[in-house]
């Protein structure tokens, strides 16, 4: 029996309608800044009105800001973060729950503690490794005195070297790692019968044959959600890619860009007008993706929660 309670529907239509205001209020400022003169943006009190220099706007911060690549660096970085991520959580995930090895709860709650762990938390570490990516195996020979063995008979000196830094593996290769998606995946794969596996097993197919050809599609809603929500987060990186590229020019980012589009306060009036056609131009391709895939994106999580 479904009750009628107006006052509980109306107070909760106002929570949600001042939800959406507080949502849309600063996109309705950005854009109509983006549309207005540099005199106009900077007036007190803020006009929310409408101007016509929107695509005068647009074309300046497109070419001070060098957008055109920065944008595809920034779309480089975030399909191969999400491709990424989207792998690596199904392997891991298929592991856990279809091989029955010892340790694999375990494994599980070390994957999912890392949840608790941002890369804030351990930027230093991974730009060392980032700096030089053979160093841990480096460490290892050192230690075990392979690299010394190998100098006594050989006379080469064992130094692995491998430069991350200033390149797109560098950008990507730190970020692919996703407790959320193995999470995710972990959920959706005690869902499936176990009847399936055994037929699958049956009829002669291999792990890697059942997990491409049966799991993967059967998956294929988690893996769009989880796809969405991946792209945004590594669409709006900024202290990654700050870090590791000094090459600004070639592999920074569209977020990098647009906080170097934030107008100095001291050298006349800021135009903020360009700096919010800057922040429109960013904004758009992640809003573009979460708006074509936001019916996976809901079918993906409700079937997670299953």
């Amino acid at each position: 029996m479904i009750e009628r309670t107006p006052i509980f529907n109306a107070v909760t239509y106002a929570i949600m309608l001042g939800g959406l205001l507080v949502v849309l209020l600063p996109v309705w400022m950005a854009f109509t800044a983006a549309t207005q003169t540099v005199e106009a943006v900077n007036r007190i009190p803020f006009s929310f009105a409408l101007g016509d220099e929107l695509l005068t706007n647009l074309g300046a911060a497109w070419q001070r800001g060098d957008f055109g690549t920065k944008l595809a660096n920034s779309f480089i970085l975030a399909t191969g973060v999400t491709l990424g991520k989207v792998m690596i959580a199904a392997l891991s995930a298929f592991s856990i729950v279809y091989f029955n090895y010892r340790l694999r709860t375990i494994f599980f709650w070390v994957i999912f503690v890392t949840l608790m762990l941002p890369l804030e938390v351990r930027i230093v570490p991974t730009y060392a490794i980032a700096a030089n990516a053979l160093a841990p195996l480096q460490a290892i020979l050192d230690v075990t005195g392979i690299s010394a063995l190998i100098a006594v008979l050989s006379g080469f000196q064992v130094s692995l070297q491998w430069n991350l830094l200033n390149s797109y593996v560098g950008l990507i290769l730190p970020l692919v790692a996703t407790a959320t998606g193995t999470f995710l995946y972990r959920q959706f794969f005690m869902t499936v019968p176990d009847e399936l596996a055994e037929a699958a097993k049956m009829d002669g197919a291999g792990a890697f044959r059942f997990f491409v050809e049966i799991l993967m599609p059967l998956s294929r809603t988690n893996m769009l959600a989880l796809a969405t929500i991946m792209f945004v987060y590594a669409w709006n990186q900024y202290l990654w890619p700050l870090l590791v590229t000094t090459d600004r020019g070639t592999y920074g980012t569209a977020i990098i860009a647009l906080k170097q589009m934030v107008p100095n306060p001291y050298g006349g009036l800021p135009d903020w007008n360009v700096a919010m056609a800057a922040a429109l131009i960013v904004m758009l391709p992640p809003v573009v993706v979460v708006a074509l895939m936001q019916r996976w994106f809901v079918r993906g999580l409700i079937a997670t929660e299953k």
